[in-house]
């Protein structure tokens, strides 16, 4: 499957009293994904896969405090723990917009997106999934197989171009192991097997399916 993100620049930011520390949280809040629209990626997400997949991901994380998210743009489906800096507290729809709501932490990245929040900076929110695409009409459309890794990372600048993640998307593709998520990196595996000599195409391919097998 291919690695998925969409930005979003259109969140707010909260502060509400914590009744257990006494001391004010600090909150983003805003639209976190939207369905059935044509997105500046040129992908749409249909609504039934979009709400789908976010009443799983409440389900298995934002109800069990285990949303997380990360500063910055990470390159993988995974969760690094010592880059979160906030966790995701509710994800919800309204017509066709996911609208989210996350507490900044008082983690290492925590405190800096709080330091950038209280000197003015303006941020955005990152999704971050993985998913089969299919053009249509002029669109990728994201099919039902859309697993969602993260509802939210922060970003500096949302509306940076996107040649980074493209090219993650074309080189890569990922597989959900029990270990967690494996990057597969055909185009690099395909070219080594088109470049073998006829004496060798049967040791490369075995080569790299003991590879692939070795990273599940």
């Amino acid at each position: 499957m291919k690695l998925i993100t969409e930005e979003v620049n259109d969140i707010r930011i909260l502060s509400e009293m914590n009744e257990k520390t006494g001391k004010k949280d600090m909150y983003i809040e805003g639209i976190f994904m939207q369905a059935e629209t044509k997105n500046r990626n040129g992908r749409v997400y249909p609504l039934n896969v979009l709400t789908k997949e976010v009443e799983r991901y409440n389900n298995e994380y934002v109800n069990k405090n285990r949303a997380f998210g990360e500063l910055g743009h990470p390159d993988s489906p995974t969760i690094n723990l010592d880059r979160v800096s906030h966790m995701i507290t509710s994800l919800k729809a309204n017509g066709n917009d996911i609208i989210g709501k996350a507490k900044i932490l008082d983690t290492p990245n925590g405190k800096i997106v709080k330091s950038l929040l209280d000197g003015g900076a303006s941020l955005g929110v990152s999704t971050r999934g993985v998913g089969s695409l299919k053009p249509s009409n002029g669109y990728q459309l994201v099919q039902d197989d859309f697993h969602l890794a993260t509802a939210a990372d922060i970003v500096a600048d949302p509306s940076a171009p996107k040649a980074f993640v493209q090219g993650i998307m074309e080189n890569a593709e990922w597989i959900l192991a029990d270990t967690g998520w494996q990057q597969i990196h055909f185009e690099a595996a395909k070219k080594q097997i088109k470049e073998a000599s006829k004496n060798d195409i049967e040791s490369v391919t075995l080569r790299l399916f003991e590879h692939f097998m070795s990273k599940l």
